[in-house]
């Protein structure tokens, strides 16, 4: 069996994404690297070394660090899939449940979702006045924001790469970076509006929006990307303390504030799943995990108020 670094071949691994046009992808690779180089503090780590106690202590010094769970479970998913990886190249050994004892799950650590009052809030044009700190800038945030909800939570990364020719008619047929699922959206009127308002002037530009510049398999075009989306974070973050938002506002707020509402007008999960594109309904359920025990605890205190009711008093 050909002896090869577990930091060579990551290396090697993340080279192969760039090269394919998954950028996304390669760059969490090389975080995750970034991550396993300053805890093993050397270039010198072999696959034989991975083992349990080493994940464990990679896990403890992540948490030690600051990182969320979601950030943890990110980097050992990644350092796992380049070890199943290695096996089918034939460069590390297979040891059953290796990864067992460290997190690879998905916790919906922070509700991102606005309440019906933010929803309301969010919702209304902003009016730009004498001395007033709405900028252009904070209402085309607002306005895309409103899109991307109203395009069943379209994630920032999908509508910074829609390209004109998805759109035909009122649909937008796409296929989404993430999952490579395919979506089809039918635009209501609303949506229209804001798309026809907001939509790429370029003849040039093979884009749907003004976002990239670039062609969509550069490096250059995904650089544009993450500076477009701190730009439009930022910019959410200004409205959301100038609206006075109890949460605090986000690309992903948008598609997480569709996925509850949808859950609260009672739309089964599996429809909600189908309609984000996810993976699985499983992925769905976190979204929607926090709002799940919040439903049930605001149906019993309906339960103790028809009792209340019904035996006219106070329960003894």
């Amino acid at each position: 069996m050909k002896k090869e670094s577990l930091i060579s071949f990551m290396r090697e691994i993340a080279g192969e994404l760039k090269k394919s046009g998954n950028l996304g992808t390669a760059h969490v690779y090389r975080s995750s690297l970034n991550a396993i180089l300053t805890f093993h503090g050397s270039e010198k780590l072999m696959f034989h070394q991975l083992t349990p106690e080493w994940l464990k202590h990679f896990e403890g010094s992540l948490r030690h660090r600051g990182c969320s769970w979601n950030t943890v479970s990110t980097y050992i998913r990644t350092l796992r899939a380049v070890y199943n990886r290695a096996i089918e190249r034939k460069v590390a050994v297979y040891v059953p449940q290796l990864f067992r004892s460290v997190y690879t799950g998905t916790r919906a650590d922070r509700q991102r979702a606005l309440d019906i009052e933010d929803i309301k809030k969010m919702f209304i044009r902003l009016q730009q006045a004498t001395g007033s700190p709405v900028t252009s800038a904070m209402r085309d945030a607002q306005e895309w924001f409103i899109l991307m909800f109203l395009l069943r939570g379209l994630p920032f990364v999908d509508f910074a790469y829609l390209r004109k020719s998805d759109l035909r008619g009122n649909v937008i047929t796409y296929r989404r970076r993430k999952t490579g699922r395919s979506l089809s959206v039918t635009l209501t009127p609303e949506a229209m509006i804001l798309l026809q308002k907001h939509m790429n002037r370029d003849v040039a530009s093979p884009y749907l929006f003004p976002v990239l510049k670039s062609g969509e398999s550069t490096e250059e075009a995904y650089r544009e990307y993450q500076l477009a989306l701190r730009s439009f974070n930022y910019q959410l973050a200004l409205l959301g303390k100038f609206l006075g938002l109890k949460e605090h506002l986000s690309s992903y707020t948008a598609r997480h504030t569709w996925a509850t509402t949808a859950y609260y007008c009672e739309i089964h999960p599996g429809i909600i799943s189908e309609a984000m594109g996810h993976s699985s309904i499983m992925v769905t359920e976190t979204y929607l995990k926090p709002f799940h025990s919040q439903k049930i605890d605001d149906a019993n205190r309906q339960i103790i108020t028809f009792v209340k009711r019904a035996i006219g008093g106070a329960i003894a």
